[in-house]
């Protein structure tokens, strides 16, 4: 029988949490994708475990084994290409994926982020929203293009900012929410009810809609 489903390759770095929650995902039946292979730019990466207890294929491409950037992209880009998966999902992969990278797999490649983008690019997200006196932080779920946390943002889950917060508790609930809404964008593009088209989110046939926000009820 051919297996339809949506083919889903996932890049990590760390400890695989978002990966746990598209498996936990696709194993309840809630994300109708199939994962084919979890591939790592750590040798030590705590999400190849997660993947090898649940019987998904894993695989290391040490980035340090490569002198240049565009020679790591290069094999990575084979790799996908070779196991024909229809999206590919970053999920903690703190490496930044070089232009050529992006463009060839764009429309196919989707990011979470940790800010309520285009809000906090880049790195230590928490500490500045805190820094700012935010009353609102959260998590971002967008296709990726080469400018850096720049790409069309699909759906957003919002938190409060509490005045005793301390990064290490806001990212706590960042995290939670994360953990509700990548599976959810991911089965909406399992479904085809996201894709991206011009650069623009198209979303149940409408292109250019405000990003879907998923809120904490919390106060």
């Amino acid at each position: 029988m051919n297996d339809a489903r949506l083919r889903i390759a996932v890049l990590i770095s760390g400890s695989g949490s978002n990966l746990q929650a598209i498996i936990d995902g696709i194993e309840t039946g809630e994300i109708d994708a199939t994962i084919v292979r979890v591939i790592s730019n750590r040798p030590g990466a705590g999400g190849l475990e997660r993947a090898r207890r649940h019987g998904i294929d894993t695989e290391v491409i040490d980035h340090r084994q490569f002198a240049r950037r565009a020679d790591y992209d290069r094999r990575l880009a084979g790799r996908l290409e070779a196991l024909a998966a229809d999206l590919v999902v970053l999920a903690g992969f703190m490496r930044i994926l070089g232009d050529a990278f992006v463009e060839r797999f764009e429309g196919q490649l989707i990011n979470i982020h940790p800010s309520l983008l285009p809000a906090y690019r880049g790195l230590h997200t928490h500490e500045r929203v805190i820094a700012d006196g935010q009353r609102q932080h959260g998590c971002s779920v967008h296709y990726v293009i080469p400018e850096l946390d720049a790409g069309p943002v699909i759906a957003q889950a919002v938190v409060p900012v509490h005045a005793d917060d301390t990064p290490a508790r806001l990212e706590d609930r960042v995290r939670a929410m994360e953990h509700r809404l990548y599976p959810r964008v991911v089965q909406w593009i399992a479904a085809g009810r996201v894709a991206m088209a011009n650069r623009s989110v198209v979303f149940d046939g409408q292109t250019g809609q405000t990003p879907v926000r998923l809120e904490t009820g919390e106060t």
